[in-house]
C-alpha cells in the first residue's frame, strides 16, 4: 500500500533524526547543558526536557488516535512549562537517557498503531484537527528543528533535503498572509507569490527554511550591493520572517498521506 510506505518513509526518516540528536546530546557534557542554547532564555536542558517531553506529549495524541479516546496532548499550559523547567537542570546523563527513553516510548506506541488508526483526527495544543499520521511529521520537525537550537555543532544547513522540501512545502501552505513581511518566497527551484507586501526572498532551500522558521543568524556582509545573509540573496538585511507555526498542521491535509508527500 502507498500509505503503508510513506508511513514507513516518515519513520525511517524520524528515528535517522533522533539518533543525530542522541550522537550530539552523547558528546555534551554537564556544563554544557547548563550553558545558553540559540533559543532565548533557554539553556540546552531547556531544549532537551522539550524535547522529551514533546515526544511523551505525542504517545498522549497517539492514544487518542488508536482508541478513539480523548487524549490532550499536555494537561496544561502550565504543566507543560513546568516540566521543562524541572528538567532543564539535569546531568547530561539523564538527559541522554531521557531523550532516548522518550523516543522509544513514542516509537513503541507507533507501532502499535492499527493502519486504520492513522487516518484518526486529533489536535495538539492549538487548531487545527489533522489525521494521526502527520504526527510522525510533526515529531520530525521537532527534533530537526530542535536539534539546530542545541548549537552544539548541528545547524540549519545539515538539515537532510527531504526534511527541507516538506517544511517548506508545510509553511508555506500555512502561510500566515495578514501578517507577511515578504511578497515572494523563492527556495531553489520553488517559488510561491501573491503573500503580502515587502521584498522577495531568495536563496538556497535550507537557508529560505532557516529563514522561515527563525533559525537564520544574523551574519550579513555586503558585497557590491547585495547582501549574502545566510545564503539568501537580497539588496538589503530581510525583514523577520511572519510567525511560524500559528497552526501546527497546514489546512487541508488527506486521511492517508499522498504517495509522495509533499
Amino acid at each position: 500500500m502507498a500509505c503503508m510506505t510513506v508511513l514507513d518513509d516518515l519513520q525511517a526518516e524520524l528515528a535517522a533524526a533522533t539518533n543525530r540528536l542522541l550522537a550530539t546530546t552523547a558528546a555534551l557534557s554537564d556544563s554544557d547543558v547548563t550553558a545558553p542554547s540559540l533559543l532565548p532564555g533557554w539553556t540546552r536542558g531547556h531544549v532537551l526536557t522539550h524535547v522529551a517531553r514533546n515526544a511523551d506529549s505525542l504517545v498522549n495524541l497517539v492514544t487518542w488516535a488508536r482508541t478513539g479516546l480523548y487524549t490532550p496532548q499536555y494537561p496544561t499550559p502550565d504543566a507543560r512549562e513546568a516540566e521543562i523547567a524541572e528538567g532543564a537542570g539535569r546531568p547530561i546523563k539523564d538527559q541522554h537517557a531521557d531523550i532516548a527513553g522518550s523516543a522509544s516510548r513514542l516509537d513503541t506506541e507507533m507501532g502499535a498503531m492499527p493502519p486504520e488508526a492513522w487516518a484518526a483526527r486529533v489536535e495538539g495544543t492549538r487548531p487545527p484537527e489533522h489525521p494521526a499520521w502527520y504526527l510522525l511529521v510533526r515529531r520530525i520537525r521537532e527534533v530537526e528543528v530542535h536539534h539546530v537550537d542545541l548549537g552544539a555543532g548541528y545547524a540549519w544547513d545539515d538539515w537532510p533535503e527531504v526534511f527541507v522540501r516538506r517544511e517548506l512545502h508545510d509553511a508555506m501552505a500555512g502561510w500566515p498572509h495578514p501578517e507577511s513581511t515578504v511578497s515572494e518566497v523563492r527556495a531553489g527551484d520553488r517559488s510561491w507569490s501573491g503573500l503580502g507586501e515587502g521584498p522577495v526572498i531568495e536563496g538556497t532551500a535550507p537557508a529560505v527554511l532557516a529563514w522561515v522558521t527563525g533559525r537564520l543568524p544574523d551574519d550579513g556582509h555586503g558585497d557590491a550591493g547585495l547582501v549574502t545573509y545566510g545564503r539568501l540573496r537580497l539588496a538589503e538585511k530581510p525583514p523577520a520572517a511572519p510567525p511560524w507555526l500559528t497552526m501546527p498542521a497546514p489546512p487541508g491535509l488527506p486521511a492517508t498521506p499522498p504517495e509522495e508527500y509533499p
